[in-house]
């Protein structure tokens, strides 16, 4: 419960920061951030079972994000957006190997699908600070 806690505030950080300095891209990926870790929380399987199988309805919430970020990755001038998304789609590959070798341990599946957020989070916000900073630059203000 701790490590959640700590994620969702890493997330609500790293949503603040994105819509207070970011880019429209930047508040589009911090948005579909927290809607997939809501759908997530919504879908995961009861703490007995979680992860002892493969997690449809987190796979459904981790496929649309992966086309939600390839979406603002393609129209997206930055790098920054196709980092997000091969993250992302290594979060897939994680449900893959699931269904691949059922006898995957849960605490490996698992942490194969959620590893990849902080890494997320963090790109997030370099991409958010650099944004703003271009924006800075352009305006003739100091990047301070």
């Amino acid at each position: 419960m701790t490590r959640f806690l700590f994620f969702a505030v890493l997330l609500a950080a790293t949503a603040a920061y994105s819509f207070w300095r970011g880019d429209r891209e930047s508040r589009l990926a911090a948005t579909l951030c927290v809607v997939a870790v809501l759908m997530t929380q919504l879908l995961l399987q009861p703490v007995t079972h979680r992860f002892a199988s493969v997690e449809t309805g987190v796979f459904a919430v981790d496929l649309a994000t992966f086309a939600g970020f390839t979406v603002i990755a393609l129209g997206s001038s930055r790098f920054w957006p196709l980092w997000i998304a091969g993250l992302q789609l290594t979060t897939l590959i994680g449900h893959l190997l699931k269904a691949i070798d059922w006898s995957l341990l849960p605490q490996a599946y698992g942490a194969a699908t959620m590893f990849w957020s902080y890494p997320i989070l963090l790109i997030l916000v370099v991409g958010a600070w650099r944004s703003h900073r271009r924006r800075r630059r352009a305006s003739g203000h100091s990047t301070a």
